[in-house]
């Protein structure tokens, strides 16, 4: 039987930690933040976790 391939850009944007969940950085934080208040942009310098059910969907693939 064939393996499954890896879905590059899922790979590439998800990153799997020890404890199973999966992170990713948040968008719209690096240029053009002026329009935005200041705690929009501090929220997303930090990383996003991706929910239970969509954990198990991508999984598959990465």
């Amino acid at each position: 039987m064939g393996k499954q391939k890896t879905h590059k850009a899922s790979s590439k944007v998800f990153k799997k930690k020890a404890n199973g969940t999966l992170t990713y950085k948040k968008s719209n934080g690096n240029h053009k933040t002026a329009k935005d208040s200041a705690k929009q942009v501090r929220q997303r310098r930090n990383k996003g976790t991706l929910a239970k059910g969509d954990t198990n969907r991508i999984k598959t693939v990465i």
